[in-house]
């Protein structure tokens, strides 16, 4: 078996990715990452796959969420950072548990884990749902909406390609104008 050294560890979850979008999809692919980054952490989930009959006995959500606080228990372990992108592309659905919430409740639950060496980074436009959970768990917040640097950026992009797709080409240079100015202005930062 590969040593695997003792270095800082960074797990990306992407929501756009479908299987992500819920939370048997992060927690799945945290361990996973996770797995693939320390023995200690493969030997674990290795046992985790053994006693749920090689994968044959589907383990539930809690019983992933708990091994997953089991890996992130193990003591010697470097630091992991994990970064939870486009949060708000995460469903809302109308069901009483919506898998936004439930995914929300999971990264409340690592978070208050307070595990040492773990850092979690969260991407998402300002959405009040998501804001209510992780607002008051914020060690720090920053928000690109409506900066300088974001709204410029977004300016240039339009007039971009505004500029050079073909059929704008054709179009007037009034028009043109009106579509870069009310495009940016709309854009909200984002």
């Amino acid at each position: 078996m590969q040593v695997r050294t003792r270095i800082t560890r960074l797990l990306l979850l992407r929501f756009r990715e479908d299987q992500k979008r819920y939370r048997r999809g992060l927690l799945s692919s945290l361990l996973v990452q996770l797995c693939q980054q320390s023995d200690a952490y493969y030997d674990a989930l290795s046992k985790f796959y053994s006693e749920h009959n090689d994968g044959s006995q589907h383990a539930s959500d809690s019983e992933l969420a708990q091994c997953l606080k089991d890996l992130l228990a193990l003591p010697g372990q470097a630091t992991a950072y994990i970064v939870i992108d486009a949060l708000d592309e995460c469903p809302i659905t109308a069901e009483s548990s919506s898998p936004r919430e439930e995914v929300l409740e999971s990264v409340e639950e690592l978070v208050r884990l307070q595990v040492l060496n773990m850092r979690i980074c969260v991407t998402s436009r300002p959405e009040a749902d998501i804001d209510r959970v992780l607002g008051p768990l914020a060690f720090r917040s920053v928000s690109l909406h409506g900066e300088n640097g974001q709204v410029e950026d977004i300016a240039e992009y339009v007039k971009f390609v505004v500029s050079t797709d073909r059929d704008m080409k054709t179009w007037r240079k009034e028009d043109k104008e009106l579509v870069i100015q009310r495009l940016t202005s709309k854009a909200g930062g984002m």
